[in-house]
């Protein structure tokens, strides 16, 4: 093999050197996202690793195409750093400075946007202050604002499955004294809908002056509307906007952890002292590689819609309804609990997405390879009856 290293021996070599208006604590958070529940899940169902490695991984909106070859190659050629604490780290914050048009000082790096989320909770939360957000949302910010004895206001999703903004915006003048920041996750998880730039202007506009705006945008990559678009101008204007980012979705990086914040230079002053800086060499430079690889990043973009199309017109096909999605995950409405449903798909050595309530009717399914996405559809026929006899879909 040369110097090049399989991503097989890649892998193997980093194993082993490495309602709701509420302001009430969120304890069933807990069990709703992050790094935790996944160590939960898999602890629940006692699986091997060899069982882990058999099943259809579509419960946590991961890249199940995985990094390509660019970013392989990238971290495999800093294998060489790893000993050494000075190491040449590929100017990644100016590589993601340069590439949102800001200043290196506008950039704060975070093992994956889930630090960031955490960091802007500690920064603005501490000595009583809340975070407001919609419900449900992801789950992390407010999960955050438990752990620090914090809280957070919580607005419920309209009829429709999108944000109630306008509720929003009145809450937070209504109660500025009370809130540290506002939290808008666009897309949505778990719902995968976008909130409209329209919407996402009026917020910035009519916030209470100064309040802090966490803009988190993990799947900002798949969107393909015109009806949205991101934050990062407002960071340009001097708003006090806070976007966050993640190589753990479009550049199939979850487990190596690498995310930033995009946020005006005063801003990053105040979340810095917060930060663990703790981002490994590898990953820094796999991160380069992947922003400058944008051919790889549209690759999988069209890889995970297309497979997102074909597996919802089945699922709309067979009777079910689909909430429509910008991102690399969908909801299904079951008309049935969640919970059993998913030791169902387990059986079948399918993972499928945890309950988010109240919509506990409904099943978050992560966009996987077209191999995995035939076995979920037939483990949910499996499963599920059909309720129509369609035969004809558009778009298929």
């Amino acid at each position: 093999m040369g110097k090049h290293v399989s991503r097989r021996g890649f892998m193997g070599g980093m194993a082993a050197a490495v309602g709701y208006l509420s302001t009430r604590p969120s304890a069933e958070l807990w069990a709703q996202g992050g790094p935790a529940a996944v160590a939960a899940q898999r602890a629940r169902g006692r699986m091997t690793p060899e069982q882990y490695d058999r099943m259809a991984k579509l419960a946590n909106n991961e890249n199940n195409f995985g990094p390509p070859d660019s970013v392989m190659k990238a971290m495999n050629a800093a294998w060489k750093y790893v000993g050494r604490y000075g190491y040449p780290d590929g100017d990644i914050v100016q590589v993601i400075a340069d590439h949102h048009g800001v200043k290196p000082e506008n950039i704060l790096l975070g093992a994956g946007s889930g630090e960031i989320l955490d960091v802007v909770g500690t920064t603005y939360l501490l000595g009583g202050k809340k975070a407001i957000g919609c419900d449900p949302s992801y789950g992390s910010v407010y999960q955050h604002a438990t752990a620090i004895k914090a809280d957070s206001i919580r607005v419920p999703l309209k009829a429709d499955h999108n944000l109630d903004t306008s509720k929003m915006i009145e809450l937070a003048n209504q109660r500025a004294s009370e809130i540290g920041f506002y939290y808008l996750c666009n897309p949505n998880n778990p719902t995968g809908l976008i909130v409209p730039k329209q919407e996402v202007k009026a917020i910035v506009e009519n916030l209470p002056k100064g309040m802090p705006i966490l803009i988190d945008e993990a799947y900002h990559h798949f969107v393909n509307t015109a009806d949205y678009e991101t934050a990062i101008p407002y960071v340009l204007e001097g708003r006090p906007v806070i976007v966050a980012r993640t190589f753990s979705k479009i550049a199939g990086l979850a487990a190596m952890r690498l995310g930033y914040a995009v946020a005006p230079r005063e801003i990053i002053q105040q979340m810095r002292p917060f930060a663990m800086n703790s981002i490994n060499v590898l990953v820094k430079h796999g991160g380069v590689a992947s922003i400058k690889d944008a051919a790889a990043q549209a690759d999988v973009k069209n890889k995970i819609i297309t497979q997102r199309t074909k597996t919802t017109n089945e699922l709309k096909a067979y009777g079910y309804d689909v909430i429509p999605s910008e991102t690399n995950f969908f909801m299904v409405h079951l008309g049935r609990q969640v919970q059993p449903v998913i030791e169902e798909f387990r059986q079948r050595e399918v993972l499928v997405g945890r309950p988010f309530p109240p919509m506990l009717e409904h099943l978050r399914v992560s966009i996987g390879t077209p191999e995995e996405m035939d076995r979920f559809m037939v483990a949910f026929k499996q499963i599920f009856p059909a309720k129509t006899r369609q035969t004809n879909v558009a778009g298929q």
